[in-house]
């Protein structure tokens, strides 16, 4: 067995699962956000209504983060947080964060929820981030979140096995979000449809936690079920600093496991790239659209939020200013990167460069608040989605880059790479 199917085995208390079989789990771990919280707890009620369950299945493993619309921009936004809040507090989940605290994908391996071989299933697409530190991990709706919530079992059909090995080094101005973008675009949006993708090779090997988030992060953005990388040596020196005890197992493939499709991929010549309106596989080589006019340029998301991050674009806004025609907005992922990049001197970098520094969050990335595009507004960006309207007005346009592109193109004000 690979990775994953090692995992769910092990959840369905089984020896050996195969590909296409459909079976019911154990969760480790539950994670809604106020965005999910208010449709899964009104479905939660229907389930108690029926069976007459009225407490959830285990208040401890379940955890809830305000992210999406923190803090309320809306009426709306107000009253979905509160109706999480009392039944956080009516169910005993002591696990609710809503006080900034982050990103649920950042604010959960921080907090040390996160454990290599558990079935972690969250109400957020993004959920499969977690594979980063050798989870299954996966992203479903409310619906069967409720169903979670009530039993703390679901069912899965186990998913065919990609592999995904990369060689080679990454060159001056790429990074991991250049990678996975590349990737994107050889395979195209369905290219993983309900797979398993286990990323291997020498240069998956080397890359630390935020670049192994990075590219966790982006693999449902294939269509994949889950994306899963062995943990290195920065992993579990991370993962002992965070978990309560520090104790975990790790998964690793069998030497025979016959993948159902696999892939290589040789970064020494990568240059950066973009993901071009309105598809996250319409990647193309960053030179090709130097030039293009921006009006916003986003740094944060549960993507490319990190302090790794935040760095890199400091580096690039120092003793800077951003062009006059754009509006740059950084979000960092979580309450500790922003104290770290507070320390460290970066907000004060950002701040003097002209940058609004906004709080921890999901911000601009899904077009709900602080730096919603208006018509004709283009958008160049360090998240993972670029649909059409996806940041505001149907008619606006988003790019989606590295740290680094993003950084320069807000100085520019138009799409740019450093020299």
């Amino acid at each position: 067995m690979n990775i994953t199917e090692k995992i769910i085995a092990k959840a369905a208390g089984k020896k050996e699962v195969q590909a296409g079989e459909i079976i019911q789990v154990n969760v480790d771990l539950a994670m809604t956000h106020d965005g999910t919280s208010p449709p899964t707890i009104q479905t939660f009620k229907k389930i108690a209504e029926k069976t007459g369950q009225k407490r959830v299945w285990n208040p401890k493993k379940i955890v809830i983060v305000y992210d999406h619309n923190i803090p309320p921009n809306n009426i709306g936004a107000a009253e979905f947080q509160k109706i999480t809040r009392e039944f956080a507090k009516e169910q005993k989940i002591e696990n609710i964060f809503k006080h900034g605290e982050g990103i649920c994908h950042q604010v959960l391996p921080e907090k040390g929820f996160i454990k290599p071989g558990t079935v972690i299933i969250g109400a957020d697409s993004h959920t499969c981030t977690y594979g980063a530190f050798g989870a299954f991990a996966t992203g479903m709706g409310a619906t069967d979140m409720a169903m979670i919530f009530a039993t703390g079992k679901t069912w899965l059909r186990v998913p065919e096995s990609m592999k995904i090995e990369v060689e080679g080094r990454f060159q001056e101005n790429v990074t991991a979000k250049d990678l996975i973008l590349h990737i994107i675009g050889k395979l195209g949006v369905d290219g993983a449809t309900y797979k398993s993708i286990e990323f291997t090779g020498e240069t998956i090997k080397g890359l630390s936690v935020p670049e192994r988030m990075t590219i966790c992060n982006m693999t449902v953005e294939m269509g994949a079920k889950n994306g899963i990388i062995e943990p290195n040596k920065a992993t579990i020196e991370y993962l002992k600093k965070r978990l309560p005890n520090g104790k975990f197992k790790i998964y690793t493939p069998d030497p025979n496991h016959d993948y159902h499709e696999e892939f290589y991929f040789n970064i020494d010549d990568l240059e950066p790239q973009i993901a071009c309106p309105n598809s996250v596989d319409n990647v193309k080589d960053a030179k090709s659209v130097l030039g293009t006019h921006i009006d916003e340029a986003f740094l944060g998301s549960c993507t490319n939020g990190r302090f790794k991050d935040l760095k890199m674009a400091a580096e690039i806004l120092k003793d800077e200013k951003i062009h006059e025609d754009v509006r740059m907005i950084i979000v960092p992922a979580s309450s500790e990167i922003y104290l770290k990049a507070l320390k460290k001197g970066l907000i004060k970098i950002f701040i003097d460069a002209g940058a609004i520094v906004c709080n921890p969050g999901c911000g601009p990335c899904l077009g709900a608040h602080m730096g919603v595009l208006g018509p004709g507004e283009v958008c160049i960006s360090t998240s993972n989605r670029n649909f059409q309207g996806r940041m505001g007005d149907p008619k606006s346009k988003v790019y989606l880059a590295n740290p680094i592109i993003v950084a320069q193109s807000a100085i520019k004000g138009e799409i740019s790479i450093p020299e």
